[in-house]
């Protein structure tokens, strides 16, 4: 604290014929006032300099003092006066005048206060930072049971949690800055090993390991990892706030909807497959895309489809991923699958045969390079801010979830309300239509093209 002040000296008249002065410390503070004496006198005017506050060199003063041991004690005075201040300051407070008054004739006098020693603050043991990958173990474990979260989301926090570990192995939560964020984000791109996935022949060439990932797949880590930190902030960790407006530029593209034609899917439908090596393999994964594509079930959805669930030309479903319960009218394509394993015994009762994604993944890949389903297709892809383009046939490119987009989409073209659609597929979002409808609206407009050739 600073004691806001001025200290000046004022001559004093005394004496019968008011012709001696007396030198007194004028003290101004607070909007306060004193006069302090200094036992120094003049007896002429003339013996003091106005300018600097002092007596004349060679003046002797009523007593004989000289000139220089009367400014001697002047500046003693100014001193001391200084030093009550500075011992107020320290102990933060404010004098009164006359406290002034007191302490400075003690201290002029030789009594030197003791100037009180200021308490030492005991020295506060910072809690010691939890490690943050076990924090990290904890939000996957309360977030997955609290949300039900599927085995994919459990994957890929996993996988978050390797490339945290592999960018920062002591990294804490208090110094996930922006520095650090973009430094992870720069380990993701430029640094981070992705592994081929595993070959689906024995003679098929080794692919090399790839460095870095897209810019699409950055991204979605940084959501996940902004859910995080969000979470172990809320809960009370010491989370740097950084992340809250942490948005690294990441060019995207819009991902590129893939899904099958009429045509497409008439050719897998009329696929012979008695001459294909894989053919008992081949037939009930086809029976289940092909019913994925005429009823918009999730792969998963179908799997857990059971027999009780079909209610003549409908089935009821809750949906796995979702939780949304839905009523699914089904055409005479579908109808016609599901009869066909109405009578053979499955396990738990299921509707239809049962393969896991990734076996489905591939088999739906050979069912469509058999169908001759070739079309050339061009995904754009930044790295950074690095374009990459890669032609792909369209067999390359289908999964499981093609089936849902195929449904999507065929359904908007046949003039189905997205409303309607989204009440069957179980979406929430509009927004989450727009892909679907961009493309309807697209195919109209070739379509209306058509008609500038009839006259």
């Amino acid at each position: 604290m600073k004691i806001k002040r001025n200290a000046a000296f004022k001559l004093f008249t005394y004496g019968k014929n008011k012709d001696k002065y007396q030198i007194r410390l004028r003290v101004t503070f607070n909007s306060q006032r004193i006069d302090l004496g200094t036992n120094c006198q003049i007896n002429f005017l003339g013996a003091w300099n106005t300018e600097n506050e002092l007596v004349r060199p060679g003046y002797k003063g009523p007593k004989g003092e000289t000139a220089a041991a009367i400014n001697d004690e002047l500046r003693k005075c100014k001193d001391t006066i200084d030093m009550v201040f500075q011992y107020y300051e320290v102990n933060d407070k404010i004098p009164t005048p006359s406290e002034v008054q007191a302490a400075f004739k003690e201290r002029m006098a030789g009594i030197l206060p003791k100037r009180p020693e200021p308490e030492k603050k005991k020295r506060e043991q910072k809690p010691k930072e939890p490690d943050m990958f076990v924090v990290f173990d904890e939000f996957t474990q309360k977030c997955g049971e609290k949300n039900a979260w599927t085995i994919a989301t459990f994957e890929k926090m996993s996988a978050l949690k390797a490339d945290l570990q592999n960018f920062g192995p002591k990294v804490k939560l208090s110094e996930l800055n922006e520095d650090a964020l973009t430094r992870f984000v720069g380990y993701l791109r430029d640094e981070k090993k992705v592994f081929p996935a595993k070959k689906r022949e024995k003679d098929e060439e080794e692919k090399a390991v790839q460095v870095g990932l897209n810019n699409t797949t950055i991204k979605k880590k940084i959501e996940y990892l902004t859910w995080f930190l969000r979470w172990a902030r809320d809960v009370g960790y010491p989370v740097n706030p950084a992340f809250k407006t942490f948005k690294p530029t990441l060019k995207q593209t819009q991902n590129k909807v893939i899904y099958l034609t009429k045509e497409e899917l008439a050719q897998i439908r009329d696929l012979d497959l008695s001459a294909a090596p894989p053919a008992p393999r081949l037939e009930p994964i086809r029976d289940i895309f092909l019913f994925c594509c005429l009823t918009s079930l999730r792969h998963s959805d179908a799997d857990n489809l059971r027999k009780t669930d079909v209610k003549g030309d409908h089935i009821e479903v809750t949906t796995i991923k979702t939780g949304d319960s839905v009523s699914i009218k089904l055409n005479k394509t579908a109808q016609a699958i599901l009869e066909k394993y109405k009578d053979i015994p499955l396990t738990g009762n299921r509707a239809l045969p049962s393969y896991t994604n990734q076996a489905m993944n591939r088999s739906i890949k050979d069912l469509c390079q058999l169908a001759g389903i070739n079309e050339l297709i061009r995904i754009t892809t930044y790295k950074g801010n690095v374009r990459k383009d890669e032609v792909h046939p369209k067999w390359e490119l289908v999964g499981t979830h093609t089936g849902r987009r195929t449904f999507i989409v065929h359904a908007l073209s046949m003039g189905i309300s997205p409303s309607v659609v989204m009440k069957w597929t179980g979406h929430s979002d509009y927004k989450a239509m727009k892909p679907y409808i961009d493309i309807v609206d697209s195919a109209k407009d070739e379509a209306m093209a058509k008609f500038d050739t009839l006259l």
